[in-house]
């Protein structure tokens, strides 16, 4: 018989649970939205999902569904583990992209990728829990292929935006010439077929097995550090009390990601340029050695704060007295700042995030580049980095946030994205209807004989915005 579930508005024909197996890639920018989609999916009562990660990425895990459904409730999203293998030159409990050293987080990559290290354990993982449907990354191809031999269906989910995906797709395919091409990392690519205004990219802006230098350099990467979860609460009263001490839309929030390859002389660039542009600001910075300029706490005082730690994102962004995001140009960043309605000042740094760049200020007009002359050398190469200098840092935070600026334009626009971004996510929503559709189209292939079904997951769709 029909099975509806009350406040999703999602059926099924059968009143058996859908049991759903998610395995994300092995970095926190993964792992948290595959965590998201599996507790959208867990909201209809019809489905039970489990996320599947290695031990070492099992707090992260934990630490979004404690979030959600707070430390003393138990949260109907499982999690199962399969072992990491022995990586060569990865220590015992390096499981995750911003734990590995600076010149080992290549062997991450690749042992996600290698069907002789990583597909023996998921595959065993998969056979044992005979899931109804996969959830499986991108990076893990071979799921694909068990989950047919299971006769299960199976979803491959980016969490890389939809625009930003199509526009690599299409140069990988269409402009050769930018593999492999010129050298010159002046050279702009076109990107082919893409309608509206020419999405143009400088080569040393492309990722970097689009460029396909003969040695890639690794770009330095910053531990995102857990806290501990009885200090979560303590790092959300902290941020969220200080924003309550500012006046409306007058803080820059600045945070590039769980990972962030910044020098420390960008850092000291960065620090100052912030104080000498005279707003409030908090500033999630990923580094345990640096130490700020000298004599800052006395000349920023309490107009500054730096966290150190992890911080609650999309409770600061939500918050009245941020007026702009200093952005990397993460996925997860972007989303959760148009659902947000808060503008941006872009500075990508390794990847697809120069893309997505170009989403953000030339197509939706929501933000500008930090830089936008070009000051200093942007490459997704942390070693082709030139320092922006702290005077330019300024001068564009001091431009964009006054009243009146080209800050209110592009707050105006995000708004209005915003109010989209939720409205398509409430019941009724065309991302709550999207959901819905996958979850009947996993059932129906459960109930099918032999019904085998590989689905897209709809790339960028705010399922965790």
């Amino acid at each position: 018989m029909a099975l509806t579930i009350a406040g999703t508005g999602f059926s099924t024909c059968t009143s058996k649970k859908l049991r759903v197996l998610l395995i994300p890639f092995f970095a926190t920018s993964h792992i948290e939205p595959f965590t998201d989609l599996a507790i959208r999916l867990a909201a209809a009562a019809a489905v039970e999902a489990t996320v599947a990660v290695t031990p070492a990425n099992v707090s992260i895990v934990r630490s979004v569904l404690e979030r959600h459904y707070g430390k003393h409730h138990t949260a109907p999203v499982k999690i199962t583990t399969y072992p990491f293998p022995a990586v060569d030159g990865l220590p015992g409990g390096v499981e995750n992209l911003g734990k590995a050293a600076p010149a080992d987080s290549w062997r991450i990559d690749a042992t996600a990728v290698s069907d002789a290290l990583m597909r023996p354990a998921q595959e065993a993982l998969v056979r044992e829990q005979s899931p109804d449907a996969l959830v499986t990354d991108l990076h893990f191809v071979w799921n694909v292929r068990v989950a047919e031999e299971l006769g299960v269906p199976c979803v491959r989910f980016s969490v890389i935006g939809a625009f930003s995906s199509l526009a690599m797709r299409h140069l990988e395919l269409l402009a050769p010439d930018v593999a492999g091409g010129d050298p010159d990392p002046d050279v702009v690519a076109v990107v082919p077929r893409f309608p509206g205004p020419p999405v143009r990219m400088p080569r040393a802006e492309l990722p970097e097995f689009l460029r396909r230098k003969a040695e890639v350099d690794a770009p330095r990467l910053r531990e995102a550090r857990l806290l501990p979860r009885a200090c979560l609460a303590a790092a959300i009263a902290g941020c969220i009390d200080w924003l309550d001490s500012k006046p409306d839309r007058s803080v820059v929030y600045v945070c590039f990601g769980s990972l962030a390859p910044v020098s420390d002389a960008q850092l000291r660039e960065l620090a100052l340029g912030l104080e000498a542009s005279g707003r409030p600001f908090l500033w999630v910075v990923r580094a345990e050695e640096w130490a700020p300029p000298e004599g800052r706490e006395e000349r920023v005082r309490d107009r500054g704060l730096m966290v150190t730690t992890w911080a609650p994102q999309t409770a600061i962004l939500g918050h009245q007295a941020v007026g702009a995001f200093v952005t990397h140009c993460g996925w997860n960043s972007v989303l959760e700042t148009v659902a947000a309605g808060v503008p941006v000042l872009t500075w990508p740094l390794v990847f697809e995030q120069f893309i997505t760049e170009r989403l953000v200020t030339e197509v939706l007009g929501i933000g500008e580049r930090l830089w936008p002359h070009g000051a200093g050398v942007r490459s997704t190469s942390s070693a082709e980095h030139e320092l922006v200098p702290a005077e330019a840092v300024a001068r564009v935070v001091m431009a964009f946030m006054p009243p009146g600026g080209p800050g209110d334009a592009a707050r105006g626009r995000v708004r209005d994205l915003a109010a989209k971004a939720h409205a398509a996510m409430v019941e009724g929503g065309s991302s709550h209807r999207d959901l819905r559709r996958l979850v009947d189209d996993l059932v129906e292939a459960r109930s099918a004989a032999g019904g085998i079904k590989s689905v897209l997951a709809p790339i960028g769709s705010p399922f965790h915005g």
